[in-house]
């Protein structure tokens, strides 16, 4: 296998545009192939909290269960359990999602959560 300064210097060497968007377009599937094996284990009935690096802040470290990922598989829905219902319906920083008192367990709406942002919760 050629090292990276090897690679480095074939791609500096190509000789047009078309061939370097290839190269490109190589670099892309291999990236999201990675990124499918990376989070392989987020699956639909899964328990994962959300990570700290999602936003808005406030939804950072709610846990619940994975439901359906999107069809790229970058997202997935989330249904909150009832104790991140709870601390998401008083909540004073969330001003976007209006949860009725008697909701046990929250869906939230949307395209999902990025499955980049969800850690899965080990029982």
């Amino acid at each position: 296998m050629p090292t990276m300064d090897e690679v480095l210097d074939f791609i500096s060497e190509l000789p047009d545009a078309i061939q370097i968007a290839r190269v490109q377009e190589a670099s892309a599937l291999r990236l999201s192939d990675l990124d499918k094996e990376a989070f392989a284990g987020i699956v639909s009935g899964r328990r994962a909290r959300i990570s700290d690096s999602l936003r808005p802040a406030f939804l950072r470290r709610l846990t619940g269960t994975v439901q359906e990922r999107n069809r790229t598989g970058s997202r997935a829905a989330f249904l909150l359990d009832e104790e991140s219902t709870r601390l998401l319906r008083t909540d004073p920083r969330n001003t976007r999602y209006r949860i009725p008192e008697h909701t046990t367990r929250f869906r939230l709406p949307g395209s999902g959560i990025p499955v980049s942002c969800l850690d899965v919760i080990e029982d």
